[in-house]
């Protein structure tokens, strides 16, 4: 039997990650994904969910009990409405405590258009905000 329902619009479900101090991840996040326009949607225990339409990022203890560590080569990227969003996220995040790890602006060696910046939350995961800018030299 073959399904044909239309697939769905992203290939993840969601993404966690851990953290060494919840009250302060949550803070963080709550401020930093508000800029966003993406609410805390719901908490289980010691972990926060986020998204827009269902909870598509959490960050909370791990699971295992161990100590919490960011992971080398991977990052999380935000969609983002606009630059002025980018540039909030980058912004927020800074003024919370966390490192930049790439001011706002184009990134072209990726796409022409593509707007983004990064930091380092306060466990050091590397997180980024990222939208397509219109009329961006292409």
């Amino acid at each position: 039997m073959t399904d044909t329902s239309p697939l769905p619009p992203s290939v993840m479900s969601h993404v966690s990650i851990g953290t060494n101090d919840f009250p302060r991840a949550r803070a963080f996040y709550d401020a930093v994904l508000a800029t966003l326009q993406i609410p805390r949607v719901m908490e289980h225990g010691e972990s926060a969910a986020y998204g827009r339409a269902f909870p598509e990022f959490w960050v909370g203890r791990p699971h295992d009990g161990g100590r919490a560590a960011a992971g080398n080569g991977s990052h999380l990227s935000f969609l983002a409405n606009s630059p002025a969003e980018v540039d909030a996220f980058h912004a927020k995040a800074l003024a919370l405590g966390a490192q930049c790890d790439g001011p706002p602006g184009l990134r072209p060696q990726y796409t022409p258009t593509y707007y983004a910046a990064f930091v380092r939350d306060l466990d050091g995961h590397k997180i980024e905000a990222m939208c397509f800018v219109q009329g961006a030299a292409a």
